[in-house]
């Protein structure tokens, strides 16, 4: 566990390469504080997936539309399938085995292997294992006026 939070951390951090202009229509930008800012995984918050489950870690109206979010697949499944948005992101597997797909290629890669997915382009990720495959979505939304 500690692994995965210090594995967690990182990726958070790694939110910042996704920032872009974020000037807020509301005057009053968010406050912090270490309540708000400390989330540690709590089974009882998860999303249920047809393949699994999700958790966020920050949600979209968290960080200025910067998200971390564990996505968690069974074994030879996929969330959904390749698909397209205006978004870029990243995933970040931390266990399991998964096949990225993008722009009709494809890759394998399992912990500690990131895959980026740029704006636009076809793109997918499935567990190819025998056992769940657990990985960090790093996004970036945009801010809704």
């Amino acid at each position: 566990m500690t692994r995965f939070c210090l594995l967690a951390g990182v990726a958070l951090a790694a939110c910042a390469y996704l920032a872009v202009d974020t000037t807020a229509t509301d005057p009053q930008p968010p406050k912090y504080t270490i309540a708000n800012t400390v989330n540690s995984f709590d089974l009882d918050k998860i999303e249920p997936t047809e393949a699994g489950y999700q958790y966020w870690f920050a949600d979209k109206t968290f960080a200025e539309g910067k998200t971390l979010k564990l996505s968690v697949v069974k074994p030879n499944s996929a969330s959904h399938p390749p698909h397209v948005h205006e978004e870029d992101e990243f995933f970040f597997v931390l266990e399991g085995t998964a096949e990225f797909h993008l722009a009709g290629e494809t890759a394998t890669g399992g912990p500690m292997t990131s895959f980026y997915c740029p704006s636009g382009i076809s793109h997918g990720i499935r567990n190819i294992g025998d056992t769940e495959l657990r990985y960090l979505v790093i996004k970036k939304y945009p801010l809704e006026k």
